[in-house]
């Protein structure tokens, strides 16, 4: 099959949360964008669509309502350890749960709606040379444009290519994520610890429960499959135990996802402006890689907006503003989270801070500020 070739402004290599909102928000200064994403919308993800208001402005201007979507409004939260204690607090700045078949989709349709070129075939080597960038895709095809934005997802076989460092370390996580009916608090998001791992609870649009667990694949091969796993393990924890057993499930099959890495990546790279998972993954116990997705696609599209607009001289300014941004929006969080996380990994400690929690029950809310930022302002 022959090639083909087309020149854009900026070329954005993955289609979810980070990309999209990217293309929305170049398109809007007339810039031309193509987005190039493997797979079709709607279609679920493995996540745990719990997002935190810290987005609402942005997402304002992205032209996108999503309570009028069916998003539902979340103020509290709750955590348990393996052994069952639980502790609640209101949100300091609280969330809303919408599931990634519909935002995601929302949010397509609004690219396209502003000009952007969506198309579905998979990037697999990107070159740089003469200052400008080459992407060639699975079905022939070559992009050229000024810009590249990397908003493919937690791994890719494009970071071989790339010889991103992060992809040469094993990773041993594994996530699955179901949809179901049952009862549930609209306005929680609910965080349960079980041996080796930890699911999230929260409604989305169409009174379904999301429920989504991450866990250490080293624990979870110890058993047959997914239904012995959450017998032997999940349901240990009995606030688990009560949703998994008096639901009914949506899916026909729970969605899983494999080789997660939480190691240091670099949010540029190649001259890759990565955004959203791509650029970071913080862990799932802290709720926030949504807000996070919007947030960095924010940071990258305004510079690049004033880099296509030479009020950004060159490209190394560009790439050292990107890097100083995304450090002081996300640098702080990622640490807190990766320390929460590895404490209620060990379940003894996980008891003592829960009951610290319980007599100083201030600190958790100060604590999930740590891993949330602030109301995104529009520049």
């Amino acid at each position: 099959m022959s090639s083909t070739q087309d020149h854009f402004d900026v070329i954005i290599i993955g289609g979810g949360l980070a990309g999209l909102s990217s293309a929305i928000h170049l398109s809007k200064f007339d810039l031309k964008v193509v987005l190039i994403e493997k797979n079709s919308y709607p279609n679920h993800k493995v996540c745990g669509e719990y997002i935190s208001n810290e987005v609402l402005p942005y997402l304002d201007f992205l032209d996108l309502d999503v309570f009028e979507l069916g998003a539902k409004k979340i103020d509290k939260f709750q955590l348990s350890t393996t052994k069952g204690n639980l502790i609640s607090a209101n949100l300091p700045l609280g969330g809303f749960g919408i599931s990634r078949f519909c935002l995601d989709n929302a949010l397509a349709q609004i690219a396209i709606d502003n000009g952007v070129k969506i198309i579905q075939d998979m990037v697999e080597n990107v070159t740089f040379k003469d200052d400008q960038f080459s992407a060639e895709t699975k079905a022939s095809r070559k992009f050229e444009g000024k810009i590249v934005i990397g908003a493919y997802g937690k791994r890719s076989n494009l970071d071989v290519k790339l010889n991103r460092q992060f992809i040469k370390s094993k990773s041993p996580y594994l996530a699955v994520k179901t949809h179901v009916k049952g009862d549930f608090p609209e306005d929680l998001v609910a965080l349960h610890n079980f041996e080796g791992g930890y699911c999230g609870v929260s409604k989305v649009e169409n009174n379904s429960i999301n429920l989504c667990y991450i866990t250490n694949f080293k624990s979870f091969k110890r058993f047959k499959d997914i239904t012995e796993f959450q017998q032997n393990v999940i349901f240990k924890n009995k606030y688990l135990n009560d949703i998994f057993k008096n639901s009914t499930p949506v899916f026909e099959q729970p969605l899983t996802i494999s080789q997660i890495s939480f190691d240091d990546k670099k949010p540029v790279e190649n001259h890759i402006m990565m955004c959203g998972d791509t650029a970071a993954l913080i862990h799932p116990l802290c709720g926030n890689g949504m807000s996070m997705a919007f947030r960095s696609a924010q940071i990258a599209s305004g510079l690049i907006v004033r880099f296509c607009n030479s009020e950004i001289s060159d490209r190394e300014t560009l790439e050292k503003q990107y890097l100083r941004e995304w450090n002081t929006a996300f640098k702080s969080r990622l640490k807190t989270g990766h320390i929460v996380a590895k404490l209620f990994n060990q379940p003894q400690i996980s008891e003592v801070m829960m009951q610290g929690l319980k007599w100083f029950p201030g600190i958790l809310p100060h604590i999930v500020k740590r891993t949330h930022g602030k109301l995104m302002k529009l520049k």
